[in-house]
């Protein structure tokens, strides 16, 4: 059996193309790109992933020789692989975000521990809404969703494309807002119930001066702040899948 010089080059060149793009997703994207994951592991990872993807992938270019446009090149298919990842990262930390937000109010603000993910220091009750949105979102089969997006790129932003990337790198600046406003959604019940406690307790130091406030509000807007979280679960889930749509449907838009 012979394989002509052409089709193996043509097929390499697609498996080699393809390990730009999804070593650079796979260097910043949640759970993988973590510092428990070692570098070996990533590598193996790209390179299994980029075998797998090739047969489906459409052509791509001939590497025929070494030259700037070709180093250019490598470099703008890497950046797009990490700009998929940047904004999963995005997504995740959306639900950060609200874990802050709500601590702050119930007074957990203090109780922060390191993420062996991330290597930063968060509430708890971030690193709990962290840990429950990453197990959601493999039991969803959410990564299989962004191998499929990552296919659909490659025809939607083929390699060696021309033009400006100008209108994607503006809607990435804008999931920040939407990571925000996103957040915001999610804290604002426990958020409110939690300033009705406050202003209550606000009104009984005014009515009963003699009375201890912070002593007795602190563990009272604790106890009841955990009751809010444990009632807010029971629709966690429709936000959480309406928010991955809107994910989603971003990174089809451009990725």
């Amino acid at each position: 059996m012979t394989i002509p010089i052409d089709t193996f080059i043509s097929e390499l060149s697609r498996v080699v193309w393809a390990m730009f793009r999804v070593g650079g997703f796979f260097m910043v994207v949640p759970v993988i790109g973590s510092q428990l994951v070692p570098p070996r592991v990533r590598i193996a990872l790209t390179l299994a992933t980029a075998v797998a993807l090739a047969p489906v992938l459409p052509p791509m270019p001939s590497i025929d020789q070494l030259g700037f446009a070709v180093g250019i090149e490598v470099v703008t298919q890497t950046v797009i692989g990490m700009s998929l990842g940047f904004a999963t990262i995005v997504f995740f930390q959306l639900f950060v975000v609200a874990g802050q937000f709500i601590a702050m109010q119930m007074g957990l603000g203090f109780a922060s521990m390191v993420d062996p993910t991330n290597g930063v220091t968060v509430t708890v009750l971030s690193q709990f809404f962290l840990m429950m949105v990453s197990l959601t979102f493999v039991a969803m089969n959410g990564h299989l969703v962004l191998l499929d997006v990552l296919v659909e790129g490659f025809k939607r932003i083929p390699v060696g494309i021309e033009g400006s990337m100008t209108e994607a790198a503006w809607e990435m600046a804008a999931l920040g807002g939407w990571m925000f406003s996103g957040a915001v959604l999610i804290a604002l019940p426990a958020v409110t119930s939690l300033l009705v406690v406050n202003l209550s307790f606000g009104v009984m130091s005014r009515a009963a001066p003699q009375l201890n406030v912070f002593s007795l509000g602190f563990p009272f807007a604790l106890v009841f702040g955990l009751g809010i979280i444990w009632v807010s679960l029971y629709g966690f889930a429709p936000q959480f899948e309406a928010l991955s749509q809107s994910f989603f449907d971003f990174t089809r838009r451009w990725a």
